[in-house]
């Protein structure tokens, strides 16, 4: 098991953002080239790569600053959806205009209309599913800006607000397209306020693991999806049609979400055998956040039903319980999920026993994950026999 991480090096002050495409995936395509041979020139795409990694790093080394992370915003007497959308007409000046408010008509600009759509569906999922009122659970205002610079790669959350940029309509589709994207980003909102987990090596690719799980537990609440039927992707349809890959990550089978010759090969890994030690991304934030997001997944599977009824509230009771250290290791997190899975459903339980196999799946022994781990829900093994035993008693 990797140690846990104190170099301060890797860990960005509080300003700094945290967007959803990470910076290996920017520097691929800003190398430049054909896509795949085929005649697709993608020299636009490839400068729009190269200026998004220039507003990232000047975010991350302090030369450009969005607003400090803050204390939740009380809004006494208020605790309903009020959403504001900005646009900022392509600059990098924070808010924009204000071009949409809470109540009024669509727009008709595409994006500040998604916006709006996919700030009031994660509302409504954190408050009807676990009874919290926006991130902060004081009805924290919810504010995104769109149309962020120009042919901005990526979408990221900056303390107080949602940024959006438009892609470069060659790799990346407009940041807005995706529901899984801008609850991911809002997630990061909810653990500032919640776990306040560092973001920086284990932490920080637990801190990514909570946005994919959340985001991916909004998108299907939208949709209706029970945890197996889902996609369990992060980002799906970003990619334009001539990108080889299904979406940024994939939560259930990481390392498979793209392999193109432009991005190359996911190289999220799969179990604790593939952990990658680097000090690229603050300690690779974004490719380990691969194994919590596969141990969630397979978790989920294995109970019968929505992902955000049992193992989706073993993971909120573990981000909003306090117990979990800023520098929390990924042993940590999983001991505290099995914990919290005990302490809500019983030691007895299939959900405890479910979480217990999660974590096996990926490398990581907690309480009694010594039994050999079989396939995911629907299979053979202690997994899928949680689903099966669950299933009878339905």
């Amino acid at each position: 098991m990797p140690a846990r991480t104190a170099d301060s090096d890797r860990t960005p002050p509080a300003h700094r953002i945290r967007p959803v495409v990470p910076p290996f995936l920017l520097e691929r395509i800003a190398a430049g080239t054909d896509v795949g041979g085929r005649g697709v020139a993608i020299d636009h795409a490839a400068s729009s790569a190269a200026r998004t990694l220039q507003v990232d790093r000047e975010f991350a080394d302090g030369r450009r600053r969005s607003n400090e992370f803050t204390a939740p915003r009380a809004v006494p007497g208020r605790k309903a959806l009020r959403r504001s959308i900005f646009d900022a007409e392509s600059s990098r000046d924070l808010p924009g205009v204000l071009v949409r408010r809470e109540s009024e008509a669509p727009s008709g600009d595409v994006a500040v209309d998604e916006a709006y759509s996919g700030l009031g569906v994660t509302f409504e999922f954190f408050e009807k599913v676990y009874g919290r009122s926006s991130l902060d659970g004081r009805g924290l205002p919810l504010d995104a800006t769109v149309h962020y610079d120009r042919d901005y790669d990526n979408a990221f959350w900056d303390g107080e607000r949602m940024v959006f940029g438009d892609g470069d309509g060659e790799v990346f589709d407009r940041f807005t397209v995706s529901i899984s994207v801008i609850a991911h980003e809002l997630a990061h909102g909810f653990t500032q306020f919640s776990s306040q987990l560092n973001y920086s090596g284990q932490a920080g690719a637990l801190n990514e693991s909570l946005s994919d799980v959340f985001g991916v537990l909004v998108e299907q609440y939208s949709l209706g999806q029970t945890a197996e039927v889902a996609s369990w992707l992060v980002g799906e349809g970003l990619f334009l049609p001539a990108v080889e890959g299904r979406a940024l990550r994939s939560m259930l089978e990481p390392g498979t979400a793209y392999d193109d010759d432009v991005l190359g090969k996911d190289p999220q890994p799969a179990d604790m055998d593939g952990y990658v030690e680097t000090r690229s991304d603050y300690g690779g934030v974004h490719i380990n956040s691969g194994i919590p997001n596969r141990a969630f997944a397979v978790t989920a599977r294995a109970l019968p039903g929505p992902a955000w009824d049992r193992a989706g509230q073993v993971w909120f009771d573990v981000a909003t319980g306090g117990a979990l250290r800023p520098d929390a290791t990924f042993e940590d997190f999983a001991s505290t999920t099995v914990a919290a899975a005990a302490a809500r459903y019983g030691d007895e339980s299939d959900v405890r026993r479910a979480v217990v196999q999660g974590w096996a799946t990926v490398g990581i022994t907690v309480g009694d994950s010594d039994v050999p781990v079989g396939q995911a829900a629907g299979g053979t093994g202690p997994v899928g026999d949680v689903a099966a035993a669950a299933t009878q008693r339905t």
